[in-house]
């Protein structure tokens, strides 16, 4: 068992085992004993254990894990050690010593380099990224710039934003690609307090020749002097002139950014008052009668108070918007005061507990509609084989729909003063049967949480017709009382016909038919307006090929049949065929005959 020790590295905290503890102990006062002279001492020791710091942060994966020998060994092997390299000028020598170790070459790394820079660094950057010189870079930028229109300048904004800059030695030798080591981050500091140096003693040395009064070397040292000034001069005016453009730049930047702000203040507040109108709407519902929440009512039929969901959602909805309301206020006021971490925490408490709420109510309304069940009515016809049923809708003055949609449904106040839901949720199927007598089967239908409270609202669905003589007229709507809330209630109306019965449906039950036959129904919207016979296999329908054309035959208590192409039509007075061979019409006095021989007539007189 190992004892760990807690170290603070270059401002990060790191915990280590002993063993390896005393190893970069170690290693670090070697290091520190090899720069006992040298110029920038703390500087340089102070970028090596920033280095040291940043390869121990790639090699740990949380912060509780312990940094071992393995660890240590690594970070060294990568460093190299004090011994081998030399800590005087030699180290500058083009040339390096035997006992050098030369590391493989890293990747470089891309920053911006704002020691050499006119506007941002970025060109310098990419000038050290891509091993090519700076200028070649700027001039490439200003040939995209202006080839693109101007959109390069907003990738160059980016680029600006995006890419860190070099501040540390180590992100400075990264930014060339080479190696983070003790060696170059010497080399790098000492070139650093170098050319500060030659600056200084180019300095002193030029007011040094003044003084000495010579007139050539003044001459000489004026001219150096004029050139460097001139030289420094138009590098301060361009640098003048980019940092003009880049404030120009971050201007229009910073309007866009308020513009940003701007609308998300606008969506927030709309977005929020919106919905406090709302919720207080919702609120004074049970006093002030609002068109149209009532139906909400009636849909929510799980009951569910209707203000609580209103106050759910605009939880729900509210405290995102009230956060890109705040936002805006924070881009468009710089010194915005935050507004507190418990309103934060508070506010992100109420938003998922209105999640929750809100799939709560859900699923309790989801449950409502689980169950369906029917409640049939069955109910014998009048209508025999080889009579004629006429079929129609009859229509309700409260509940006018004439273009029936299924899931279409209005509240309203019955002829007894009572709130309730009207439907025209009804589908008519007809189909054959072998008894000898024509029957109606009334399908009532409702959803609800379990067996028993979907066939309730089944049972109390209320819908009505009538027969007489031989028309049969069907109500177009259904109705309930709000109490059992809207839970998918319908009708299907069942005709069961028997064979050769004549049957017309009326134009007002084409809504009410289905729109193609099966099994299940042999009577579609063709077949509306026209008479059709009744047989084991399904109808027969002479003219229903074409719809725009109809006739209707009107006899007193009429038999007709049709067959194929025949049509026969029998009553007490006489009897008329029409079929290919053309018109045969009997009574007892006369008779006629029409084909393609003629027109014969005879008569009993």
């Amino acid at each position: 068992m190992n004892k760990t020790v807690n170290i603070n590295l270059a401002g990060i905290f790191f915990h280590i085992d002993e063993d390896a503890y005393l190893k970069l102990q170690r290693y670090l006062e070697a290091i520190k004993r090899s720069f006992t002279d040298s110029q920038g001492r703390s500087e340089i020791i102070s970028d090596i254990e920033a280095r040291i710091a940043e390869l121990f942060s790639e090699r740990i994966k949380n912060d509780k894990q312990v940094i071992g020998l393995k660890e240590v060994d690594e970070v060294i092997s990568i460093m190299g050690q004090p011994e081998d390299y030399l800590v005087d000028d030699e180290i500058f020598e083009d040339n390096p010593q035997a006992n050098y170790k030369q590391p493989s070459a890293p990747s470089k790394k891309l920053f911006r380099d704002t020691d050499n820079s006119y506007i941002s660094g970025v060109s310098s950057g990419l000038g050290h990224y891509l091993s090519v010189d700076t200028v070649w870079i700027r001039l490439l930028w200003i040939i995209l710039t202006i080839a693109s229109g101007g959109t390069f300048i907003i990738i160059y904004i980016l680029f600006w934003i995006l890419v860190p800059e070099a501040k540390t030695t180590a992100e400075k030798i990264m930014m060339t690609g080479d190696p983070v080591n003790i060696s170059n981050i010497e080399k790098k500091i000492k070139d650093s307090i170098e050319t500060v140096s030659e600056t200084v003693t180019d300095v002193a040395k030029n007011v040094s020749e003044s003084v000495s009064g010579a007139a050539k070397n003044v001459s000489d040292a004026a001219k150096k002097v004029d050139i460097q000034k001139q030289g420094n001069k138009i590098k301060s005016s361009s640098k003048s002139f980019f940092d003009t453009v880049a404030d120009i730049i971050m201007f229009f930047f910073k309007i866009f950014a308020k513009l940003i702000g701007l609308f998300l203040l606008l969506l927030g507040a709309i977005t929020l008052i919106a919905l406090i109108i709302g919720l207080f709407s919702v609120g004074v519902v049970n006093f002030v009668h609002i068109p149209g929440i009532d139906l909400a009512n009636i849909v929510m039929a799980g009951n569910s108070p209707v203000w609580l969901i209103s106050l759910l959602v605009l939880f729900f909805i509210g405290i995102p918007f009230f956060f890109l309301f705040y936002l805006g206020l924070k881009i468009l006021i710089d010194n915005l005061k935050s507004i507190g971490n418990v309103a934060k925490y508070t506010l992100l408490g109420l938003w998922l507990c209105s999640i929750i709420g809100l799939a709560i109510i859900g699923i309790r309304e989801a449950s409502e509609h689980a169950n369906n069940e029917h409640f049939v009515e069955r109910t014998q016809l009048t209508i025999k084989s080889n009579d004629t049923l006429y079929v129609k809708m009859n229509h309700n003055d409260i509940y006018k729909n004439p273009y029936r949609r299924r899931y279409s449904f209005k509240a309203a106040n019955n002829s007894a003063g009572e709130k309730t839901i009207y439907s025209s949720n009804i589908n008519i199927l007809v189909r054959p049967t072998l008894d000898s007598v024509a029957s109606i089967n009334i399908e009532k239908s409702a959803d609800g949480r379990n067996y028993e409270k979907a066939i309730e609202r089944a049972e109390h669905i209320n819908y009505s017709y009538h027969i007489e003589s031989n028309v049969l007229a069907l109500d177009s709507y259904l109705s309930t009382a709000v109490i059992n809330k809207y839970s998918d209630q319908k009708v299907e109306i069942y005709l069961n016909i028997p064979e050769n019965t004549i049957l017309k449906f009326h134009n007002n039950t084409k809504n009410f038919l289905q729109y193609y036959t099966n099994n299940d129904h042999v009577v579609s919207t063709k077949h509306v307006n026209h008479f059709i016979t009744m047989t084991t296999h399904g109808v027969l329908c002479d003219f229903c090929v074409d719809e725009e054309k109809s006739f209707e035959v009107k006899v007193d208590s009429p038999s007709i049949k049709i067959n194929d192409s025949t049509v026969e039509i029998n009553s007490d007075g006489g009897h008329v065929k029409i079929n290919k061979e053309g018109l045969k019409a009997e009574s007892k006095e006369i008779k006629v005959e029409i084909n393609a021989d003629g027109v014969k007539i005879e008569s009993d007189n």
